[in-house]
């Protein structure tokens, strides 16, 4: 217990620079823990079996589900190549996250902090990983207590061997996204890669390790700044762990479990409330606060105050609920009624109705998307050239990206102008590697009378591999500067 008071007169403390106390959480049990654990392990798994996950892209090497290509300038998903053209969707699935990550806040707090945040999950681990060697939090505090001795030097540095393996393992996992992940293990390891691949794995091993297993709770109490702005985008219907005041202090406050102060009518009568005091809900707390203090921002909505106080509860024959998941105005109203979400607020309809329209348009986007995008740009230097035999001449520059992952081959054409006034060179038929561009100078001559007649014409570009899926642009022919007409050169 008087570990856990440490650990809150830290928080509490005004100095900046005040020494950090190690927390050691106890391990909990419940729907809360067992959720954060099935997240973790989902996350892991996801986290490290991707880039060892095949994906056949008829021929296209190396064939990874997930690959950041970034010497070719594209990322593959599964079957999605995005290039940088595709600059649209990752704004619309930033937007999209950004909003999701609201309208949750507006709803419950900082749910995603307590579950899904990277620093959370690994810290997760890295907890694991030390109550495995250490054992359990009392253990532990007697370890840290004890002077050096064989069992310690054992235990803590098979417990920061353990951590740096982990965190290894995580910044070399990460380099994998970037190429074939068997080719790169090898020559990781035979030290044939660029020297900033080992930089990277150096600089990202040293940073978890760091903040999973050093600075843990600082992390996200003195640097992420989302535990600051937090409170901004917290409303009175927000649901968030919360400690019932009424009725854990009563009118006496509240007291031991002991003789006299067992069953709650012997409780009440006293006028003590329903908290026996054990201090399990500051002890499992992964940023060692106390929740009967009420919201603190170093709070991250995990629940795992709320799975230690009904396990109390359960254990003694009160009711549940006394930390529980509510809004501050249910708390603190005279009759609670049962904790539920407030959809229908300004706040959260604006955020969800914000995420429903753009990620409609993310799927229309990606949903319309072709294999092959097409810019013309006319030559504005000049914008037109009248030949002596009075012909006008037009340039254009035509940029063809191939955004497929296979080599393509198009056909440029064009339509409302004849045949013959349109001159390419022998660049009518190109090919484009995937995800690179070609760039093609097109001549368009017209005479006198047809330029005149000629405000727009149109080009098309036709996949041979797909001649259903042509490209049309409509263009316009200059014959005109500051609204005169061009006149034949003499």
């Amino acid at each position: 217990m008087q570990a856990a008071d440490k650990q809150v007169d830290l928080h509490e403390s005004k100095s900046f620079l005040a020494k950090r106390i190690a927390i050691h959480p106890r391990t909990a049990k419940g729907p809360f823990r067992n959720f954060k654990t099935a997240v973790m392990l989902l996350a892991f798994v996801v986290y490290f079996a991707l880039p060892w996950m095949p994906w056949d892209r008829h021929g296209v090497i190396p064939d990874q589900a997930i690959l950041f290509d970034m010497v070719g300038r594209r990322f593959f998903i599964f079957n999605m190549a995005l290039y940088p053209q595709d600059l649209i969707s990752l704004s619309l699935l930033l937007f999209i996250s950004a909003a999701t990550l609201f309208f949750i806040t507006g709803l419950i707090g900082r749910a995603f902090c307590g579950y899904f945040c990277f620093q959370t999950i690994w810290t997760d681990a890295f907890i694991y990983i030390e109550k495995w060697i250490q054992g359990e939090r009392p253990a532990r505090l007697r370890l840290d207590k004890q002077p050096w001795n064989g069992e310690k030097i054992a235990k803590k540095f098979a417990t920061h061997l353990s951590w740096l393996t982990l965190s290894f393992w995580t910044a070399f996992s990460f380099i994998l996204y970037f190429g074939f992940a068997p080719e790169l293990t090898l020559r990781f390891f035979a030290g044939d890669l660029p020297s900033v691949a080992y930089l990277t794995v150096l600089i990202l091993t040293l940073t978890t390790y760091s903040a999973a297993a050093l600075l843990r709770e600082q992390v996200c109490i003195l640097w992420c700044p989302y535990s600051r702005f937090q409170g901004v985008m917290y409303e009175p219907e927000t649901l968030i762990p919360y400690y019932d005041f009424q009725r854990g202090e009563g009118t006496a406050g509240r007291a031991p479990f002991k003789e006299g102060l067992k069953t709650l009518e012997e409780r009440h009568t006293q006028g003590v409330g329903d908290c026996i005091d054990c201090e399990l809900c500051v002890q499992v707390c992964p940023a060692g606060i106390d929740i009967r203090k009420g919201l603190q921002y170093p709070c991250i909505s995990c629940g795992l105050c709320i799975d230690a106080c009904n396990s109390v509860m359960d254990g003694k024959g009160y009711p549940r609920g006394l930390v529980r998941y509510d809004s501050e105005i249910n708390i603190e109203s005279p009759t609670a009624g049962e904790p539920h979400l407030e959809l229908l607020r300004i706040r959260t309809l604006g955020y969800g109705i914000a995420i429903v329209v753009m990620f409609g348009a993310l799927i229309f986007n990606l949903a319309s998307r072709t294999d092959v995008q097409l810019s013309i740009q006319p030559v504005r230097q000049p914008l037109f050239v009248v030949m002596s035999d009075g012909h006008i001449r037009n340039r254009y520059q035509i940029h063809v990206t191939n955004k497929s992952v296979v080599m393509q081959s198009y056909r440029i054409d064009v339509r409302g102008i004849p045949e013959a006034a349109f001159d390419v060179g022998a660049m009518r038929e190109i090919e484009v590697r995937p995800g690179k561009s070609v760039m093609v100078l097109a001549n368009v001559d017209l005479g006198a009378d047809a330029a005149h007649q000629t405000r727009e014409f149109e080009f098309i570009v036709t996949p041979k591999s797909k001649p259903n899926e042509a490209l049309v642009r409509k263009v316009k022919f200059n014959t005109k500067v500051e609204g005169f007409e061009n006149e034949p050169a003499r």
